[in-house]
């Protein structure tokens, strides 16, 4: 048997090391897939701030009346993300990221709902809320008003 070097490490060490690195790497990997895209600041209702599309108040997301009474349209904002409008009433509107908080796929508004193509998730059109999982986290909302016929972000 041969003596080992002190600065040479053991199989045991680089196994042990080798192992680690695999478990991080995959790891990193799975919660960066995981992750969804969000891009811009998020509300929890907490005391954060409100989101706005662009973070400019007055920008305009779409016509009054493209948006259906009890319906909703996805809508780009002018910083270029996707996102929802919806109308629970003639004179109210609301407006959400269009990103689920699952996996990040797109969701596709439908009449009241909002459903997810990719792993199924329904969220409410009009609160954002999750009704039907995985996704356990409702859609980051974002400040709108009604302006002259016209939605735009508060």
């Amino acid at each position: 048997m041969t003596e080992r070097s002190q600065h040479s490490p053991s199989r045991r060490t680089v196994l042990t090391t080798g192992a680690a690195v695999a478990t991080a790497a995959v790891g990193g990997t799975a919660l960066a897939a995981c992750g969804g895209e969000q891009s811009g600041p998020t509300s929890s209702g907490g005391g954060e701030q409100q989101p706005t599309a662009g973070g400019q108040p007055g920008q305009n997301l779409t016509a009054l009346s493209d948006v259906p009474v009890g319906g909703a349209t996805a809508v780009t904002t002018p910083d270029g993300q996707d996102a929802i409008v919806s109308r629970p009433s003639a004179n109210e509107v609301a407006a959400f990221s269009a990103i689920c908080t699952h996996r990040g796929c797109k969701v596709d508004p439908q009449g009241a709902q909002l459903h997810c193509p990719c792993h199924g998730s329904v969220f409410d059109a009009f609160t954002g809320e999750v009704r039907q999982g995985p996704a356990d986290q409702p859609l980051p909302e974002i400040g709108v008003r009604i302006d002259n016929g016209q939605v735009v972000t508060a």
